[in-house]
């Protein structure tokens, strides 16, 4: 590995520890005596650190030499069983096909709409969200417009005005939903 790819490697998991943790640079720097610009290039892979101060910085995020360099085999596949389901009280259930997913850059779920309900309203904020029918029918509605939606068609939007979905047919409608970035 050259120094560049170390660089990089080590200022990635010291971000995403450091975010793990729910800390800011600053809180990181009070914590370490270290300014707030030299762990940002160090986030960045811009700079080294001294061994004693990589294990500082370790240390400082509740961490061990051995945890933080442990590698991560990333999960690929997700069964049935690891799903979750939340299920309102109009029987509309949303099922999250990928449990962490708030780590990720989507988020894909699995919705059904009984007969004749509505989704409640997002209010406009930043994102997009995917959509595709696998059965029966919905209405995107996206702003004052309303957009009907069939099994085997899909629907993309911006989330920058208030939307809601709905089922308008007599029997329940399913539909994969991709939103980025991810709900929490």
């Amino acid at each position: 590995m050259e120094t560049e790819q170390v660089n990089a490697y080590i200022g990635k998991k010291i971000r995403n520890l450091r975010n793990r943790n729910g800390l800011t640079l600053q809180e990181l720097a009070d914590r370490t005596e270290l300014t707030k610009g030299f762990l940002s290039q160090l986030e960045r892979g811009l700079v080294s650190p001294s061994v004693v101060t990589l294990l500082d910085i370790i240390e400082c995020l509740g961490s061990t030499p051995a945890e933080f360099f442990q590698e991560e085999e990333e999960q690929v596949v997700f069964s049935e069983q690891q799903y979750f389901e939340k299920i309102d009280d109009a029987g509309n259930s949303r099922q999250w096909i990928i449990p962490t997913a708030q780590k990720y850059q989507m988020e894909p779920m699995l919705v059904t709409i009984q007969p004749h309900q509505t989704l409640e309203e997002d209010k406009p904020h930043t994102g997009e969200e995917f959509g595709y029918v696998m059965s029966g029918r919905i209405q995107v509605h996206l702003g004052d417009k309303t957009y009907t939606v069939k099994t085997g068609e899909s629907f993309y939007y911006r989330t920058t005005q208030r939307h809601r979905i709905s089922n308008p047919a007599n029997r329940p409608a399913k539909y994969l939903w991709i939103s980025t970035p991810p709900e929490f």
